[in-house]
């Protein structure tokens, strides 16, 4: 296979505050940069680091109070009596991360975590849709800063360039093959290597990415691992390294921006219908239709509303389409929450699947289980795809287990089922019409060792048996079971009022057990 041409562009985004962000927007508004910090003591994050209490994280400026990371709280609190510390909530800093990875979907679905403090951005083909390169990063900060967040921002051609020139600064922007002389002046820490080997290399004279991206490789890979040399060739491009989306890139996708932020119910079934009409050429061309989709609707303040709808049977029509989402909008609890509005509707494909053409009928109209699919979507989509669901076999002998429930959206269209050619005998009932639940205990009377029964009892009624058919052997599941499982040996019995049973022996007599008991499990008629 060639390799693809495509120039590749990664955009890294750091939040060197990240955590006194989180608790400046929870006190302070999301605004809090913009409309300016309030008048408070400076703020601080403090974590257990070396059995001792030490600053984690600061706010912008703390350090010219003469605050630094790693200092102990008591040192801090001698300099600033008045410093406010909060304890480092490491799943509160994740989950505001994820978030905000969520909201950078608007620029491109291949956004994934840079842990513990950062973003990784795919945006190759996507910065000519903001005026190109730099455009894109004014926009992003410009609308990060606005949600309260700190950031440093910088694009390159491999996600190592980006994320050194985004936290140790350098061009906002470097062309791709430029990045080694773009990462030249940096320290080696920028490399993400391990500080003992960044030390390591100080302590022989070696501080910067340009005093090691021309040496003899063996003599480093040995005296301080084959690490470093990865490292150093993922950031100049010598070696792949590849972004893990948070979320798998949909098949199709559709958008629309607005100018002015739109709000109301009625705008957004307007532009779901339009990205729909958008969505329907695509699919088409490609012979697909839409399994599952995906509303994803971006608020001005960065947070991302999201509505899913799935199909029974692959569709593209953009009214059905349009629909389900209504469907979905009708059956919430509450309305979607606006905030200050939307200002990018997303509509994306996240699971298609061949859709062949079908012949309509133009007497009869459409056919019956077109209507039916279309009843299963619109149930679908008001209740939940989950509360929607359809009997499926299961890959199991044992009679109660060999089916169950799942959502019809997940069940694929099989064989259909042929009865018996015109004119031959129907072949004899083998399972019963009344399946229990659950197998129930009864009383009988059989030969030993492995003999029908004669007589027995079931919910308080006993029955003499006039016929019996069997048995029919069904082993145990002791992978499911455990060890202690055992046999069963079925039998089809005729009681001599007529009623027909399906009931079953538990144990092998002798073999399993020395008094196998008995239970009724279904009713023919």
């Amino acid at each position: 296979m060639a390799a693809s041409t495509r120039r590749r562009r990664i955009l890294s985004i750091a939040f060197p505050h990240l955590p006194t962000d989180r608790i400046a927007r929870a006190r302070w508004g999301r605004s809090w940069i913009s409309d300016g910090r309030p008048e408070a003591p400076p703020l601080a994050v403090t974590d257990m680091v070396q059995n001792a209490l030490r600053i984690a994280a600061l706010e912008p400026g703390a350090e010219a109070l003469g605050l630094n990371v790693g200092q102990t709280l008591a040192d801090a609190r001698a300099i600033r009596p008045d410093l406010d510390a909060v304890a480092m909530d490491a799943p509160a800093d994740g989950a505001l991360l994820a978030a905000v990875a969520g909201w950078c979907e608007r620029y491109t679905p291949l956004t994934g975590l840079s842990a513990p403090d950062g973003l990784m951005l795919d945006v190759s083909g996507c910065a000519h849709l903001l005026g190109g390169e730099a455009g894109l990063l004014e926009d992003v900060t410009a609308r990060l800063t606005a949600q309260g967040l700190n950031t440093r921002a910088a694009l390159a051609g491999t996600p190592g360039a980006a994320w050194a020139l985004a936290r140790f600064g350098g061009p906002r922007i470097a062309a791709s093959g430029e990045e080694a002389a773009a990462l030249a002046p940096l320290p080696l820490a920028a490399l993400r290597v391990a500080p003992p080997i960044a030390a390591g290399l100080a302590r022989v004279g070696l501080r910067t990415v340009g005093c090691i991206a021309d040496l003899p490789r063996a003599p480093l890979a040995r005296r301080f691992g084959a690490g470093l040399l990865t490292r150093l060739d993922q950031a100049l491009g010598r070696a792949e390294e590849a972004i893990s989306p948070l979320r798998p890139a949909p098949d199709l996708a559709a958008e629309r921006r607005f100018f002015d932020p739109i709000s109301h119910q009625d705008d957004i079934a307007r532009a779901t219908a339009l990205l729909a009409e958008a969505l329907a050429p695509l699919l088409e061309a490609r012979g697909l239709g839409a399994r599952r989709l995906e509303l994803r609707l971006f608020r001005v303040d960065g947070a991302v509303e999201r509505l899913a709808v799935s199909a029974a049977r692959p569709l593209r029509d953009p009214g059905r389409i349009a629909g389900l989402f209504r469907d979905r909008v009708a059956g919430l609890r509450q309305e979607i929450e606006a905030g200050f509005g939307f200002d990018l509707v997303k509509l994306a494909v996240l699971e298609s699947e061949r859709f062949g053409g079908v012949q309509g009928d133009m007497i009869a109209g459409g056919r019956a289980e077109d209507g039916f699919q279309a009843l299963v979507d619109r149930l679908g989509a008001r209740l939940g795809p989950e509360r929607v669901r359809g009997f499926a076999g299961a890959e199991t002998h044992i009679p109660e287990r060999a089916f169950g429930t799942l959502p019809l959206g997940r069940l694929r269209p099989g064989t259909p089922a042929t009865g018996p050619a015109a004119g031959q005998p129907v072949p004899p009932l083998t399972r019963p019409l009344w399946l229990l639940a659950r197998p129930e205990p009864l009383e009988a009377l059989a030969e030993v060792p492995d003999g029908p029964p004669l007589r027995f009892r079931w919910r308080r009624t006993g029955y003499e048996v006039a016929r019996s058919e069997g048995p029919e052997r069904i082993a145990c599941e002791w992978w499911r079971d455990g060890r202690g499982a055992m046999t069963r040996d079925y039998f089809r019995v005729e009681a001599r009022e007529g009623h027909r049973f399906w009931m079953f022996r538990h144990g092998l007599y002798a073999r399993e057990t020395v008094r196998p008991r008995w239970y009724m499990h279904g009713v023919f008629a």
